[in-house]
Parts: structure tokens; C-alpha cells; sequence
């Protein structure tokens, strides 16, 4: 079995992460992904996220009509930061030794992977496929590396998933581009708070009626006015 983890707050969940999801099931041959949604993510602390149970439930609804996508409660209930070294671990411990896990992430977010807890550890565990845009290369990711994976032969760039591949000591990070979904979840609920009628753009049908059905994001967020 080929499967990916793809973690992230989903608040909400888009056509963006879907997006993402197919192309990398589609270049690497997936047989799940797992969409994780983080009950304490270590990176936003400082913002008010949308209940856990809200967030889980707008995963189920977007991933019901693809049985390759299950929306997983790995990180549910922790009151404790998600550190992803520590659910990637307890996944695999799920998992047969035959299969193959990949990390799904985008390049925004990969860019920062040095500061995460025990990334170099991290990156021993699977496989990463970077989702990258516009104006990320390859040499980017090899530079967001930590130090100790820049230095000597530990990265040597070669073919892969669309002809770009890091070949680390025991795993290898993959650059998946060409995958335009330029969509956040901060304009989304930016849109719920305008109209929720616009939702129907961002994020899938099911989803966008329960916004609607259970009032989400109609509360201005902390840093924009009332």
C-alpha cells in the first residue's frame, strides 16, 4: 500500500487540499490519503481556530465521495501540541512494513520545516512530496533543509515525480508541482463573513451548506476590524 499523511488546521477545508490530494494520488500512485486535522498545532497557538468536531466534520463531507480519502482522528482530543514527528510515528506504527508512507505539505509551510521539532528525524520517517507554486524551485527545498541534511552528499538532486527529487539518506523529498489551486482558508471565511453564498468557489458543495447550516466564521477574526 502506498499511502500520504496531509495535515493542517482545515478551517475549513477546500478545493485546494482536494486539489492537492488527487495530484499526488495520481503521480505516486496513493492508495489513501489521510487527512489529518491538527486539534492543537504548534504554529497557531495564537489564533482561535473553529472547534475541532466542526473542522472533522467539514472533512468528512469533502472526502465522502472519494474512498481514498479518509479524514483521521490522529491528532484529536491531545491537549497537547501536534508535533508531527510524534503522528507520523504513531501512523506508522498502524501500518504493514510493506507500505509506503509519503508526507504531503506545501512549499510555504515545507520552507520552515528546520524549525518543527526533530526534523531531521522527521524527514527519516517517509518520504516528502512538496506542493510548491510559482517561484519555488527545487534549490529552494534543498536550502529549507536542516544544516545537517544541506551538508556533504546528503542531497543529491536527481529524477523522480516530475523530475524533481532530494535523495536524502533513507528517504527522499519530491517537489509536485503544477497542482493551481490558489485558495486559503483565510479568504474563506473572510467570504463567509460577506456573503455565504460565495462559498460554493472554495469549497465543496456539502461543505459550504454546513457553514451555512451551523453559522461558521461569521465572527470578525482578531486582526481585522468589526
Amino acid at each position: 500500500m502506498k499511502l500520504a499523511f496531509l495535515g493542517g488546521t482545515f478551517d475549513p477545508v477546500h478545493l485546494g487540499h482536494l486539489a492537492i490530494a488527487r495530484a499526488a494520488v495520481e503521480e505516486f500512485g496513493l492508495d489513501v490519503v489521510y487527512f489529518v486535522p491538527a486539534d492543537v498545532p504548534p504554529h497557531k497557538r495564537g489564533r482561535k481556530l473553529t472547534q475541532f468536531q466542526h473542522r472533522f466534520a467539514m472533512l468528512a463531507l469533502a472526502t465522502a465521495e472519494d474512498q481514498r480519502f479518509v479524514p483521521s482522528l490522529l491528532e484529536a482530543n491531545s491537549a497537547h501540541p501536534n508535533y508531527s514527528i510524534e503522528t507520523v510515528r504513531r501512523l506508522k506504527s498502524t501500518l504493514e512494513p510493506s507500505d509506503k508512507l509519503y508526507f504531503l505539505i506545501g512549499v510555504d509551510a515545507f520552507m520552515e520545516i528546520a524549525s518543527w521539532k526533530q526534523p531531521v528525524e522527521l524527514l527519516s520517517e517517509c518520504d516528502f512530496v512538496v506542493v510548491s507554486r510559482p517561484g519555488h524551485s527545487l534549490q529552494d527545498i534543498a536550502k529549507a533543509l536542516p544544516e545537517s541534511l544541506r551538508s556533504g552528499n546528503a542531497v543529491r538532486p536527481g529524477t523522480g515525480h516530475q523530475g524533481s527529487t532530494i535523495q536524502l539518506p533513507s528517504t527522499a523529498v519530491h517537489l509536485l508541482d503544477n497542482v493551481d489551486q490558489p485558495i486559503s482558508s483565510t479568504q474563506i471565511r473572510a467570504a463567509a463573513r460577506k456573503s455565504v453564498g460565495q462559498l460554493g468557489k472554495y469549497v465543496p458543495r456539502l461543505v459550504a451548506e454546513y457553514i451555512r447550516k451551523e453559522h461558521l466564521y461569521l465572527e470578525p477574526e482578531p486582526n481585522q476590524e468589526k
